[in-house]
């Protein structure tokens, strides 16, 4: 189970706000229902099993960060998280993917990371087991129990007794200690590599389930064709590389690590409904994509509100999972959707949209900042690449004024007007001389005035 008691509200908006300006609301709102997840824990069954998560819907313009709060959220929760978009999904019957493959794809998830957690607590033993292996192979020739003589012949063809144990042990020994010298790195021994067997295409045709079912039938077909193995001369660093990890799929319990998957997904796991608003119908049915659109929400539904899902790894139930939408809504509202799903979505967070002040942050305050990404980008170069601070505002301006003039795409116009100013000296960097470059806002404006004064120009280009 996932420990994150010590994460008050407070402390994840403060983690939040290492990466992403503004949007205080919508912060505050998943903070809450994190330590929410926590809440539930503590409290004794049967009501821990009656208190449902409050899902949250997000809506605002692209590029505002919907996305990054969701997925920062999940990583400070060390929760199985899955993002999808929920236009990939459609009703029964049509073309495209089952709603229940998020689940199904939630569940793989958390599969690797308790696979990962348990990968890390039998890293020493498989790395002394593929150790032993390895000397194995190095040296074939093991003495034999004590008390049995041992026959040899040296170079002349005479016989002689073989190495005594004591002395057979001693060698193993000095082997040990050079293999963990890196002395014999270089050095190459023969093993078997297992290889999986070529299985034969198979096409399914199913209305419901073809991931689940296409999973299962390769899963069936890799037991009737099973692993071969071929004898390979390898490198010893190579040769240890690929026996550590045969020790750890060994050591491995698959039947705990899935235990574990599957409670961490029915507990903490968080789904990220993207494009939500594309599946809203804005005629209330009747013909077309219309029809669709409503049969996905009532797929989604059930899910959203609690049921047993079947995957590969066993039932999961989809009770207590949070669920954390998110949709521009341009051409619709959230009360378009259908009244069900809208009362599964009890907090409606909007957030803002972003302007010259927002960009100038963002473009210096977070940790990972686009302009730190550039400057780490042309020092592999050898180029110290400065932003004037003048520059920089004169950036963050141009580009709110053309999200202004064409469409408003949030912050990831700053890529593109970002690329547009620095191309010359992207393509320059290898064979420029002076190795200090910096961005003034009169540099800035050389490189977007034209662009930006032509409007149907700046549509295309920024």
């Amino acid at each position: 189970m996932n420990d994150f008691k010590s994460l008050t509200p407070k402390d994840t908006v403060s983690e939040l706000d290492k990466y992403i300006i503004g949007q205080d609301e919508a912060k505050k709102s998943v903070a809450i229902a994190l330590r929410n997840r926590w809440r539930r824990q503590q409290v004794e069954p049967p009501l821990r099993d009656e208190i449902a998560p409050k899902n949250i819907i997000m809506i605002g313009p692209t590029g505002v960060g919907k996305t990054e709060i969701a997925r920062r959220l999940a990583n400070l929760a060390q929760s199985p998280f899955l993002k999808v978009e929920a236009s990939k999904f459609t009703e029964i019957g049509y073309v495209g993917r089952d709603v229940e493959s998020m689940i199904r794809d939630l569940v793989q998830l958390a599969v690797n990371m308790a696979k990962k957690e348990e990968r890390s607590e039998v890293e020493d033993k498989a790395h002394e087991m593929a150790e032993e292996r390895l000397l194995d192979l190095l040296l074939p020739s093991m003495p034999k129990p004590a008390g049995s003589p041992r026959i040899g012949m040296d170079a002349n063809g005479a016989v002689e007794g073989t190495e005594a144990p004591d002395e057979a042990e001693s060698t193993r020994d000095r082997f040990r200690k050079m293999l963990r010298d890196g002395k014999l790195e270089d050095k190459e021994v023969e093993m078997e590599v297992t290889q999986a067997q070529s299985m034969p295409m198979i096409e399914v045709f199913s209305n419901t389930g073809m991931d689940e079912m296409e999973s299962n039938l390769r899963d069936a077909f890799g037991k009737i064709f099973p692993k071969k193995g071929k004898m390979r001369r390898l490198k010893v660093a190579e040769a240890f590389s690929l026996l550590k990890n045969e020790a750890v799929e060994d050591l491995i319990d698959m039947d705990n690590v899935t235990r574990q998957a599957i409670q961490k997904t029915e507990q903490s796991g968080i789904i990220f409904l993207d494009e939500i608003d594309k599946i809203a119908s804005r005629q209330g049915g009747g013909h077309g994509p219309e029809v669709s659109r409503e049969g996905v929400q009532r797929d989604l539904l059930p899910i959203v509100e609690g049921a047993t899902v079947t995957t590969k790894h066993g039932m999961v139930k989809t009770d207590h999972i949070l669920f954390i939408a998110s949709g521009a809504f341009h051409m619709c509202k959230p009360s378009d959707l259908v009244p069900e799903l809208q009362g599964r979505f009890p907090i409606r967070v909007e957030l803002k949209a972003l302007g010259k002040e927002e960009f100038f942050r963002i473009l210096t305050e977070p940790e990972n900042a686009l302009l730190k990404q550039y400057v780490a980008l042309m020092k592999t170069e050898g180029i110290d690449l400065i932003f004037a601070e003048e520059g920089v505002l004169e950036i963050a301006r141009l580009a709110a004024e053309v999200n202004q003039k064409t469409e408003d795409i949030g912050a990831r116009r700053l890529h593109t007007v970002l690329e547009k100013i620095l191309e010359d000296l992207s393509f320059q960097a290898p064979n420029i001389a002076d190795k200090i470059f910096t961005v003034t806002a009169d540099y800035v404006r050389e490189q977007l005035t034209d662009i930006i004064r032509d409007e149907d120009l700046s549509r295309f280009i920024l």
